[in-house]
């Protein structure tokens, strides 16, 4: 018997329809002994180790400008996509919330940006 390469299979694969594509699922099982139902139990495990680990999603808190005010109000206003005056009002509101419900990697990245700006900020 000649060995079938991946593209041969995957070839044939294509042409089966709904129906013989189940029958061959259910050969596979049977034959070695495993379940196609298997590798969505492992998938499900990481997004609920995930949650274990913290918050899915945060909020960005200006606590404050420090001394460099013009450089914060530039990043809030790259963060944010806001035009300058309304960047200059958030600025002006401290302790004021940036953003809200953004991912918590998103957030340190923002943070840093800030930072490095001058100002003093917290990740909720």
């Amino acid at each position: 018997m000649a060995k079938l390469t991946n593209e041969e299979i995957i070839a044939s694969i294509k042409e089966m329809t709904v129906l013989e594509l189940n029958d061959l699922v259910k050969a596979i099982e049977n034959e070695f002994g495993v379940t196609a139902a298997a590798p969505v139990a492992v998938a499900a495990a990481p997004a609920e180790e995930e949650a274990a680990k913290g918050p899915s999603e945060v909020s960005l808190i200006l606590k404050s400008f420090g001394a460099s005010k013009v450089a914060v109000i530039k990043a809030v206003q790259t963060i944010t996509g806001l035009g300058l005056i309304d960047a200059k009002k958030l600025v002006d509101a401290c302790p004021a919330t940036i953003k809200e419900h953004i991912s918590p990697v998103e957030a340190e990245e923002h943070k840093k940006a800030l930072v490095a700006a001058g100002a003093e900020v917290e990740v909720k």
